[in-house]
This record gives C-alpha cells, structure tokens and sequence, in this order.
C-alpha cells in the first residue's frame, strides 16, 4: 500500500482520530464534537475534500451560519431536524442533506437521541458566516 489505509472505529470513535470541539471560536452552538476522518491538515494530500463526523448530544445544535461553498451530508445516528434556509425538515439514518452554497442552515439534535452524520466538504474552502437568529 502506498498510503492507502482503513481507520477502524472504536467505541469512542476512529483509531487515531482526536474528538475536536465544534468550532474554534464562540458561538451560538451546543454540545457539537466533530473528527476529521480524512484530508485534514497534512493527511491525505491528494484529496480535495475533507470527510468528516459529527456528533450533536440531545437538544444540541450546530451554528446557524451560512458560506460560499457546498457540502454534502448524511445521517448515520439519532434523529434530528435540519434548518435549510426558512424551511426545517426532519431526518433520520440515511437520509442525504445538500447544503447549497449561501444557504442558511443548523442541525439540531432530538431532545431524547444524539444526531451523528458524516460531512464531505472541499478542503479549501471560505470561513462560515454565523447568522443571527433574527437576520436569518
């Protein structure tokens, strides 16, 4: 192999692969911990995307936020509603969200289950824009 790799899961997560909060920075989110599963900093260098989980605790959210690019997302755990600009829709395991580029959006958590789901984003990419409640 020349690079090529499996990264196991655990019962904590992946091999190898720290838990990172959420976000670097303040913000109005809740109880979100995110893994870089591949193409992170350094790794996988031939990759223009970043494939990476999330896991949002009961009753927690993500940012309400918006950005330039697009990203492709896919319920793996829990149930949960996701915010696509005024409209918000269920989801469960399986279900495909495509976040278009500029669209407002939040995952939120059901109060009883955690919401776990796998995002494809390019690696290079513009900083999210954080959306007040009221300006959305």
């Amino acid at each position: 192999m020349t690079g090529s790799r499996v990264i196991h899961a655990t019962d904590d997560g992946w091999a190898g692969v720290d838990a990172r909060s959420y976000k670097d920075r303040d913000g109005a989110f809740l109880d979100v911990v995110r893994h870089t599963l591949l193409g992170g900093r350094g790794a996988e260098p031939d990759l223009a995307f970043e494939v990476r989980y999330f896991e949002v605790v009961p009753g927690g959210y993500s940012s309400l936020e918006r950005h330039a690019h697009a990203h492709a997302v896919m319920i793996v755990k829990g149930r949960g509603t996701v915010r696509l600009g005024d409209q918000v829709e269920p989801v469960q395991p399986v279900d495909v969200i495509y976040v278009a580029p500029h669209e407002v959006h939040r995952f939120e958590a059901h109060d009883t289950e955690s919401l776990g789901f796998v995002c494809v984003v390019d690696r290079e990419r513009d900083r999210p824009e954080v959306v007040d409640e009221g300006g959305a």
